[in-house]
């Protein structure tokens, strides 16, 4: 029996079936999951309203994404929910890798100290949803959060967009500015707009379990290659809380879904692999995976985040986590635009910016799945060979890949980005900003990232000029600023002066500039010289 309780939320006629409603509303969401709730939270914080539509009225069955990662954790936290995350999750940060029943080598994804959030916390989705979902309730005048509306119909116009939408009340029609759409892998408004969904499925058959179970294994990713409890096959094991363990198993492209995944199948692999102890299945499924996504994320009004854009395998961790940048990077965009700014044009950098995000955790899953699955005689002798060199060979290790672990992408080079010469100990524009450990004016501890609000700043580190009148505020760390009490900031940024985006990545460097070379800088990380 499933431990997490699932309680239906209230599903209430809408306003526009009880004679009210909004004539026209800012923007509107399609999704209740992670990415539609974290979009209309951090539009809210922004002064955006939002109407959220779900046809559901509980979060989602079975832990599904598990795995949040550092730069996720960071914009959850800017978000308001990252610190209650991490307290019921369950924190790590090294992997280990075996072949067969010998451990290659482990890894550690946080090897530094001096930042807030952990590498990776393991946090069941709907936990996740559950406090995205009561975050949402402290915006009662910006959130309109409609459970069991379900979209039927989206027509868009130069202006705007209209949506029909279906509830147990009835049907009705919604206008707003823009639409975002983010529900899922199956997006229906990607269905009523009848846009193709380009990539590749994979054949390829995964058992995924939550196991509940008392056990002492630490908190840490581990994987096989062909262990001697499944042969010829790989494993992944993962903690999580309330006892819960997810189980990965790969089946092979043969196996059937519906057999695999009856308790008779499931049960005597997952007490092969964990032993004979106690343990109860608390949600099972059965997948194959695709590697996919549109060709671009913004038709006009309506634009796409999360597997509506884009889908990868559970590998990786790079879907939830992937959209969850998705809507770190367009929600500033478009509070600027609808406030009219920047021009509607900075839009399509999130076009620019997330396919390139999208097309690099799609080739890390395809270049995770050729290795994990070899087709070929060729493939399967080269990758036994890796293994073998792996235990003692770091050139080896680098060619092993059981799912690259989601990182965020770096922008560097793309539209908004003030160009500048590559510099020692010092950011390029377009990296996400490294968190550091810092004090305050009393010696009490705090950290950089908190401090970056949701606009832009100018983050001035060191003895650096901040030019007269820029306008904009700053963040000075040493010299006067917040100190820098074990050199975190003076060693991951250098001495030097940033212009920050609202999304907390470095727009331009700025040592040295002038007035007019920070407002050129400004201009062009709004969209205003695309």
């Amino acid at each position: 029996m499933a431990r997490y309780a699932h309680q239906p939320f209230a599903a209430s006629t809408p306003p526009e079936l009880a004679g009210g409603g909004r004539a026209r509303y800012p923007v509107a969401i399609v999704g209740a999951g992670p990415v539609g709730l974290a979009a209309a939270i951090d539009l809210a914080l922004r002064g955006v309203p939002s109407v959220v539509l779900d046809d559901n009225d509980v979060v989602s069955v079975g832990s599904r994404a598990i795995c949040w990662a550092k730069r996720s954790l960071e914009i959850f936290d800017r978000l308001g929910v990252g610190r209650r995350m991490v307290a019921k999750g369950v924190t790590w940060q090294v992997g280990r890798l075996f072949h067969r029943d010998r451990e290659l080598y482990a890894f550690d994804l946080l090897p530094e100290p001096g930042h807030r959030m952990p590498a990776f916390i393991n946090l069941q989705q709907y936990y996740v949803e559950q406090y995205l979902a009561e975050r949402c309730a402290d915006f009662p005048d910006l959130i309109d959060l409609r459970w069991k509306n379900r979209v039927v119909g989206v027509a868009r116009a130069e202006d705007g967009v209209r949506a029909r939408v279906e509830t147990p009340a009835g049907s009705y029609d919604l206008s707003a500015d823009y639409l975002l759409a983010c529900d899922g892998a199956r997006s229906a408004v990607r269905d009523l707009l009848g846009l193709d969904f380009a990539g590749r499925g994979f054949e390829e058959r995964f058992l995924i379990a939550d196991v509940e179970m008392k056990a002492d294994f630490p908190s840490e990713r581990w994987f096989w290659f062909e262990p001697p409890f499944h042969a010829g096959q790989s494993a992944l094991l993962h903690k999580q809380p309330d006892d819960i363990h997810r189980i990965d198993l790969q089946l092979g492209p043969d196996a059937d879904p519906e057999e695999e995944r009856k308790p008779e199948r499931v049960i005597p692999r997952i007490r092969a692999m964990v032993g004979d102890r106690p343990f109860e299945l608390d949600w099972v499924s059965v997948y194959s995976f695709q590697c996919r996504r549109l060709e671009r994320f913004r038709h006009g009004r309506v634009i796409f985040l999360g597997d509506a854009a884009h889908v990868v395998s559970p590998f990786g961790a790079r879907g939830g986590n992937g959209g969850i940048q998705d809507a770190d990077n367009l929600a500033w965009k478009l509070a600027l635009v609808l406030q009219g700014e920047a021009p509607a044009a900075l839009l399509d950098s999130y076009d620019e910016e997330r396919i390139r995000a999208a097309d690099e955790n799609i080739l890390n899953s395809a270049r995770a799945t050729a290795f994990m699955t070899p087709k070929s005689e060729m493939e399967r002798v080269f990758r036994a060979a890796v293994l073998d060199l792996a235990a003692d060979h770091d050139f080896a290790r680098r060619l092993v890949n059981s799912g690259r672990l989601s990182r965020p992408c770096a922008l560097t080079g793309l539209s908004l980005q003030s160009p500048a010469p590559a510099a020692p100990g010092l950011l390029a524009p377009g990296v996400a900003c490294p968190d550091a450990r810092l004090a305050d004016d009393t010696g009490a501890a705090t950290f950089l990232l908190d401090h970056l609000g949701d606009g832009f700043v100018l983050l001035a580190v060191g003895a650096v000029v901040v030019p007269g009148e820029a306008g904009l505020p700053v963040l000075r760390v040493g010299a006067g600023g917040f100190g820098d009490p074990e050199g975190d900031a003076a060693a991951r940024y250098g001495e030097a002066l940033y212009l920050i985006r609202p999304d907390q990545h470095v727009a331009a460097r700025l040592t040295g500039a002038s007035v007019e070379d920070l407002r050129a800088a400004l201009a062009r990380a709004r969209g205003e010289r695309l």
